[in-house]
């Protein structure tokens, strides 16, 4: 089992859904307006001239087939997005129960 944090900036929130849709993932837990800043990439807390936010979705994986596939939607979803400060996230823990 996987747990799985799907970080992006919300304007790519809409894309991060159509993702999930296409692999058949209708389970998550979702933030907005969640504050922060990535590795050699620009703040993302709301204020500034090009204010900005990331949305944040928690999903926890009992088989790790629609992870695998939503993985491989997101690479090529980054290979369409030209900065690569702009990518979507996606960060990978074990899971070691779901109740």
């Amino acid at each position: 089992m996987k747990l799985a944090f799907i970080i992006h900036n919300e304007h790519y929130t809409g894309r991060v859904m159509e993702l999930l849709a296409h692999c058949q993932i209708d389970y998550y837990t979702r933030w907005e307006k969640a504050m922060g800043k990535g590795h050699q990439t620009e703040p993302h807390l709301g204020t500034g001239t090009f204010a900005s936010l990331n949305g944040v979705f928690m999903i926890g994986f009992e088989d790790e087939a629609p992870l695998q596939a939503l993985i491989e939607q997101i690479q090529a979803a980054n290979a369409q997005i030209k900065r690569r400060a702009d990518h979507i996230r996606l960060l990978q823990l074990p899971l070691d129960r779901i109740v």
